[in-house]
């Protein structure tokens, strides 16, 4: 087998299992709501995303071609890949990219972050590129006549997808407390919660036609570099295929750790609330796939499900959770480009040979190490709904006195042990369980 064949073999195998953390990584952003709300069963929730990603998947090619040509330029104007890059070269530079965005999607996933998938697998590229030709090598604001390239296709959206998706959820938040005023609660929550499957099923269906394409384009890109395919030949169906079933298996697979996050975390909603965030994020999510733009849904989602908790009068926003999650939005893109472009340089340094499967073993390595890690603190369907404890301090207080009391009482009933010793011991059980909650 010829080092190229090999390299090329690796990054397809690398690929698809990007696509699959990208899958467990992102179900959250479809299903979060519906499963906090308890309008669907934790694993029929996923089960229904994934199904929905696999369809999605099929539906366009726009974000594929993005990735191909519009943020790096190892590309020529017909979009054959630029001459002394053919081959090994190019492919090196797209399985270094790969790594680095699967081993911060991991990261991320284990801390219970919802960061953006797509901006790790931009920076992996963008840092393996610069490592390989230099900062030339990134296209970063297109060619001139429009804004385009990483500012265009990627900063914007970034910056713009998650305040419009959060001013939508809030106004149709608003809207929808106002005309269901003085209608019984128990008829709305139960109305509503079937419009979240409808309108959680548009989410991951629309994931399905932007996510699952960044892997198609990557591919496809390195069976050109491989000589393997013509230019004009678009996307192959058997790439479209492994694309599509990969992000659905790691999708029912479930980021029970994103979920809980975005579900439990930022605010605490209800039926009518998770309608609106879904609506939000399926509107804005769909018309980026069609413009071409490669958007990060989890920023659309965080900012529908914030925009929800503006939306309602009285609800409590967790704005210490939305900040950290905004600190992970901050420095995706430069330390996935970091890992991409270490990961590049380690390849190169060993060969044509030894390098990709070195760098590929370390790969398999470090995601071990951080599934094995994510053992110690398990989120799965069974406490994924679990009451959040990371809550502001006056929340938080009150809920410590009420636990001490209803502690001090029970202790009292079935032990007769003094009132005035019983706060101490259970404040100490209340803070250590809120220690471990805030862990995961």
């Amino acid at each position: 087998m010829s080092s190229e064949l090999l390299i090329l073999g690796l990054t397809v195998v690398t690929a698809l299992a990007f696509d699959f953390t990208n899958g467990f990584h992102d179900t959250g952003n479809a299903m979060a709501t519906s499963i906090a709300t308890g309008a669907l069963k934790p694993k029929t929730a996923v089960a229904l995303s994934a199904v929905l990603n696999l369809v999605g998947a099929f539906l366009s090619v726009e974000v594929a071609l993005t990735v191909t040509n519009a943020v790096i330029k190892i590309q020529s104007s017909d979009g054959a890949p630029i001459q002394s890059l053919m081959g090994a070269p190019l492919l090196m530079i797209v399985l270094a990219g790969l790594i680095g965005g699967i081993l911060w999607n991991l990261l991320t996933w284990l801390l219970g972050l919802p960061s953006s998938s797509s901006h790790a697998l931009f920076g992996g590229l963008i840092g393996s590129t610069i490592a390989a030709v230099g900062m030339s090598g990134v296209n970063w604001f297109g060619d001139g006549h429009k804004l385009g390239g990483v500012m265009g296709k990627v900063v914007m959206p970034a910056l713009l997808s998650p305040v419009i998706a959060c001013l939508i959820a809030a106004v149709g938040t608003w809207l929808i407390y106002r005309i269901t005023e003085g209608v019984s609660k128990r008829f709305t929550e139960t109305g509503f919660r079937w419009g979240q499957i409808g309108s959680a099923s548009l989410v991951s269906l629309a994931h399905g036609t932007n996510d699952a394409q960044k892997t198609m384009g990557v591919i496809t890109l390195a069976l050109i570099a491989s000589g393997h395919q013509g230019v004009m030949d678009g996307v192959p169906l058997w790439v479209k295929f492994a694309c599509a079933l990969a992000i659905a298996l790691g999708t029912y697979l479930g980021g029970w750790r994103i979920i809980r996050t975005l579900g439990k975390g930022l605010v605490e909603i209800s039926s009518p609330q998770g309608m609106a965030a879904e609506s939000a994020s399926a509107a804005t999510i769909l018309a980026s796939s069609h413009l071409g733009f490669a958007l990060s849904t989890t920023h659309v989602a965080t900012g529908s499900i914030l925009g929800t908790g503006l939306g309602r009068r009285g609800a409590e926003v967790r704005w210490g959770v939305a900040a950290r999650m905004v600190a992970a939005w901050l420095i995706t893109l430069p330390l996935a480009a970091l890992v991409g472009g270490v990961t590049w340089w380690i390849g190169h340094l060993l060969g044509d040979t030894v390098g990709p499967v070195a760098i590929f073993a370390l790969l398999v390595g470090l995601s071990s190490y951080m599934w094995l890690r994510s053992k110690h603190d398990k989120i799965d369907p069974n406490n994924v709904n679990d009451e959040w404890t990371d809550m502001p301090s006056a929340s938080k207080n009150a809920v410590a006195k009420k636990s001490v009391t209803v502690g001090a009482a029970d202790t009292t009933a079935s032990t007769g042990t003094p009132l005035g010793s019983t706060p101490t011991d259970t404040t100490s059980f209340q803070t250590t369980e809120s220690s471990k909650e805030v862990a995961r």
